[in-house]
């Protein structure tokens, strides 16, 4: 049985509920990387692999440990090269460089512009280049989300399809090379999800905001951590509110009861697979729409998303497009929903690809046309929770026991890392006590070992 590390919150057959998630950030800011890992996992997880989430945690401390108990340590990463993160990559290289084990980077982007500037330097490209030579270290090559990313890396000094190579977003191949967008009935009668990014200049979010009303069955999927807790725990509301994103429990998508927000991958997927339409701007709102076989139209703000939507051919509107004229319906209208079906066996055979090149074990190995997966046999016996409702349509006594919840989440939390700190102190302690005894062992045969010279020379 082998076991592997991988850069992540929850599995997808954990069932945590919104307070554990609260307390825990088990989603890593953003419910969307729980549609990324998922992923991840459904491809990699073989009959003969457990897979150990890391909780986010980077220590370069912890490398003793991981070489000892792990085969394999996984980092899947979104836009990881930005002024941000970089701290946070270089604590990852001091770790990776400790490392023994291989290492796979299983995608990765840079923030950039919509239309980037390759020539620009970044503060950040020095770690972003020790980061990758540590990886390139233990193992093959890197995956990297698209065009920007690849000449990102390029321009830094490494190459292509050697160093790194074009993957696209993992979670796009949660279902293998299968992919099939319905055709549906998109009218006012249709059930439509909505996704958006407070990020989105203001026209965008007025757009997403105004044609939301096009549909009479229209639900507003959060991504955010901080909607989370806003949603469960009735606040705090988001900071600088702006006036077309539904970021106040006041609003009216709240107070309308027309907010989901999901725990799990899974159930978000089959939500969204009933709706007859998806749109916004959110990668990871949309491409969850795209596996489920929902039609969906994503409005890309920035160059690491319009790599992705150009990279996998998701159907899009560029911001700069869209004017107070704007109709939903006449977009939807010109829209080629099924474009994406054109690339992605190519884009999934890449995919498979640089797998094999890192030695990557995969569930696709013998038949790259599998259906069903051993996550989905053990999904099915799992009991998933339901989406999250607003805060306001609940009863005071569910309240009350959402506050509860928490606060016992956190408590706890508290305590696990209050005996964990004690256990390392207490180690400490231990380490300390042998090297004073090894120290003193070696003081005293220094000393007679001095003496002895000294006998010899008086002599």
């Amino acid at each position: 049985m082998k076991k592997y590390l991988i850069r992540s919150g929850m599995l997808p057959t954990d069932v945590f509920d919104a307070a554990k998630i609260i307390a825990n950030n088990s989603i890593g800011g953003n419910v969307g990387n729980l549609i990324y890992a998922y992923s991840i996992y459904r491809t990699l997880m073989t009959e003969d692999v457990e897979f150990v989430p890391d909780y986010y945690r980077v220590n370069p401390a912890d490398a003793p440990y991981i070489n000892e108990n792990y085969d394999a340590y996984f980092i899947p990463l979104a836009d990881a090269f930005r002024p941000d993160f970089e701290n946070t990559l270089k604590s990852y290289t001091k770790l990776i460089n400790r490392l023994t084990i291989p290492v796979y980077v299983i995608g990765v982007g840079v923030r950039i512009d919509f239309e980037p500037d390759f020539t620009k330097k970044n503060s950040y490209d020095p770690a972003v280049v020790d980061f990758v030579k540590a990886v390139l270290k233990r193992s093959s090559m890197i995956g990297v989300r698209g065009e920007f990313t690849s000449r990102y890396l390029t321009h830094l000094g490494f190459k292509e399809g050697i160093d790194h190579v074009i993957i696209g977003c993992p979670s796009m191949y949660a279902n293998g090379r299968h992919l099939r967008i319905r055709d549906t009935e998109i009218n006012e009668n249709a059930i439509v999800t909505i996704n958006s990014s407070k990020l989105s200049p203001n026209h965008v979010l007025q757009f997403i905001n105004r044609s939301k009303n096009e549909f009479k069955h229209h639900y507003f999927i959060p991504q955010w951590y901080k909607e989370l807790k806003m949603i469960y725990l009735g606040g705090p509301n988001l900071e600088k509110p702006k006036p077309h994103y539904q970021g106040k429990t006041t609003d009216e998508l709240y107070v309308q009861d027309r907010v989901r927000y999901f725990l799990n991958a899974k159930s978000w997927i089959d939500f969204i697979g009933e709706a007859d339409f998806s749109f916004g701007a959110r990668l990871h709102g949309n491409i969850t729409a795209t596996i489920a076989g929902t039609p969906s139209l994503i409005i890309p703000k920035d160059g690491r998303m319009r790599e992705l939507t150009d990279y996998h051919a998701l159907n899009y509107v560029a911001g700069n497009e869209l004017t107070e004229q704007t109709q939903i319906m006449d977009l939807i209208e010109k829209s080629d929903f099924h474009r994406c079906e054109h690339v992605h066996e190519e884009n999934f055979n890449r995919f498979i690809h640089f797998l094999n090149h890192n030695g990557i074990p995969h569930i696709y190995e013998q038949d790259l046309d599998l259906v069903e997966a051993p996550l989905d046999k053990q999904l099915q016996e799992i009991q998933l929770l339901p989406p999250v409702k607003s805060f306001i349509h609940c009863s005071a006594a569910e309240m009350g026991e959402r506050f509860e919840t928490v606060m016992s989440n956190v408590l706890e939390q508290k305590n696990e890392r209050i005996v964990k700190l004690k256990s390392q102190v207490k180690s400490h302690q231990v380490r300390t006590k042998h090297l004073e005894g090894t120290l003193n062992r070696k003081a005293v045969r220094i000393a007679l070992k001095t003496a002895n010279l000294f006998s010899k020379k008086n002599s």
